[in-house]
């Protein structure tokens, strides 16, 4: 399994917020570009990037600090949040993302992923975001009534690289992720997922590898911060 250290963008600083709220962000770093190779010195195999102001505006805000990210960092970067249109998903990948996560449009613009999908195999996954185990958008500010595992079905054969599955009530709330709701979405698809929200401990890890599924990887973030274990041992629990 895969590391994902994250780095979630505010007003050009790395921060952590509470279940999605933005008005409970925590600044972790002034210089996101410093926390990214802070990482990458801990060797890391990927970065984690959202543009939190970007998901909310559903456009790129954060950019300055992507793009001095990708141009420091020789590792491959995922980046999700405010990406709604097939201009924004070309100029990313043009400026050397490995990898684009769609998750508003996944809901309401499914063409779009196919298209680019197709354009751009292996570059696009889906990022699924749910809350009580539906579906939520914009941000995390706007549910809807669809079943996550159900939404991560449609897109079975379109060509997505991987599905980032957030719970968004576990989210950087140190509860430890919801392992039976990812391994059942893992357990649904033959698309990789990588398992985001809650990571708090090295036992968390565990869980989600002993899960009784095949995951790709998970994210962690406020972990990382908060000290709670190494990149290196966390390594050390998803390659065992």
């Amino acid at each position: 399994m895969i590391l994902y250290p994250a780095i979630d963008l505010k007003d050009g600083k790395a921060v952590r917020l509470l279940r999605g709220d933005m008005n409970k962000s925590t600044v972790f770093n002034d210089s996101p570009i410093d926390q990214a190779l802070s990482f990458v010195d801990q060797q890391c195999q990927w970065l984690h990037l959202v543009d939190l102001n970007g998901a909310f505006e559903g456009k790129p805000v954060n950019a300055d600090a992507v793009e001095g990210i990708i141009k420091r960092c020789n590792i491959p970067i995922q980046l999700g949040g405010g990406i709604r249109d097939i201009d924004t998903i070309e100029m990313w990948l043009s400026k050397g993302l490995k990898r684009v996560i769609l998750g508003t449009v996944a809901v309401e613009n499914p063409s779009l992923v196919r298209l680019a999908a197709n354009k751009y195999p292996g570059k696009i996954a889906v990022g699924i975001d749910a809350r009580n185990g539906r579906v939520a958008t914009d941000g995390w500010a706007k549910d809807t009534d669809i079943w996550a595992t159900e939404l991560a079905k449609k897109y079975e054969n379109d060509g997505v690289s991987a599905i980032i599955y957030t719970d968004i009530d576990r989210d950087g709330a140190m509860m430890g992720p919801n392992v039976s709701a990812t391994a059942e979405m893992a357990n649904a698809v033959s698309i990789p997922i990588i398992a985001s929200g809650g990571v708090s401990s090295l036992n968390d890890l565990k869980a989600l590898k002993e899960c009784g599924a095949q995951l790709n990887g998970a994210i962690s973030g406020r972990a990382l911060y908060d000290q709670k274990f190494t990149v290196q041992e966390a390594l050390e629990v998803l390659d065992a």
